[in-house]
């Protein structure tokens, strides 16, 4: 029997987004709390956690409603680190393993830290064929944006393997798709990536997108 993994104070980023495993984020971060953070998360090449606010704003503000964070995050790793100028960084990051949050605790200097147990990732589940056309129209519309872009896009490129990935393809259809946030973080939170998917693919048969 495999034993779960719990992680102690684990720094947390609160956003306005969902990061979804394997995702990429670009960020620019100029609040003390945050730049120690990743600084230090760059010294010890650790992880941050990503987590969506369902209450509260990115930036604290006097007055502003207090933060409260959903319990379903995603793990941080820094791809890119740049220091365009004194008190802003610029990074990328790539999502990895997503967690849940078991106590939370607000440093005083402002940063959110928690004890989190780390869930399993997706089981890789082979896309039926009534899905397929999901498939083909994310290949086709990151092939297009990857062109776009250049060679450096953030765009990942179409992988024919994890095109046949249903968990993969209800990510990168989730982090494309306009949808209401809370919707991105239900999706990120299912644990069954062919549910995942099947809900997807409903939105892009309402939209029309991939039919």
């Amino acid at each position: 029997m495999s034993q779960t993994l719990t992680l102690h104070s684990l720094p947390l980023f609160p956003l306005s987004t969902v990061l979804f495993p394997d995702g990429t984020l670009d960020l620019r971060v100029f609040e003390v709390r945050y730049l120690d953070m990743v600084r230090k998360c760059r010294d010890a090449g650790a992880p941050f956690g990503v987590v969506a606010l369902a209450e509260g704003s990115e930036v604290r503000r006097a007055g502003a409603p207090e933060e409260r964070l959903h319990e379903v995050g995603t793990l941080a790793t820094l791809l890119q680190l740049q220091a365009p100028q004194a008190g802003l960084l610029a990074l990328r990051c790539r999502g990895t393993q997503r967690f849940r949050m078991l106590r939370t605790r607000r440093l005083p200097h402002g940063l959110w830290v928690a004890d989190v147990r780390l869930l399993p990732a997706d089981v890789a589940v082979a896309i039926p064929p009534d899905l397929q056309p999901a498939a083909r129209a994310l290949e086709a519309l990151l092939t297009s944006l990857r062109e776009r872009a250049g060679a450096e896009g953030t765009p990942p490129a179409p992988d024919p393997a994890r095109l046949d990935d249903c968990g993969w393809v209800a990510n990168r259809w989730c982090e494309l798709l306009p949808l209401p946030l809370e919707l991105k973080q239900r999706l990120m939170a299912l644990d069954n990536p062919l549910l995942r998917l099947e809900l997807v693919d409903d939105v892009l048969e309402r939209t029309g997108i991939g039919r």
